[in-house]
């Protein structure tokens, strides 16, 4: 659990730093798209942010835990 808890850390950051551009996206008088843009980009980011975290879980749960030593 201690080798878990540093990703889970950072990834929340993240969310919360992407969210934080979603709200201020939405406030702006700009045109639509972007409005849209400046909300479609960062949710994808979310996504990816998502995808590797959860890609380090299984990473670290394996014991695979360091990549480097494979090179």
């Amino acid at each position: 659990m201690k080798k878990i808890l540093p990703p889970i850390i950072i990834t929340i950051i993240l969310i919360m730093y992407f969210l934080l551009f979603i709200s201020g996206a939405i406030t702006i008088y700009e045109p639509m798209w972007l409005r849209v843009t400046g909300v479609i980009i960062p949710l994808a980011l979310i996504g990816v942010s998502i995808f590797v975290l959860i890609e380090r879980i299984t990473e670290i749960r394996s014991g695979e835990e360091d990549d480097l030593s494979k090179y």
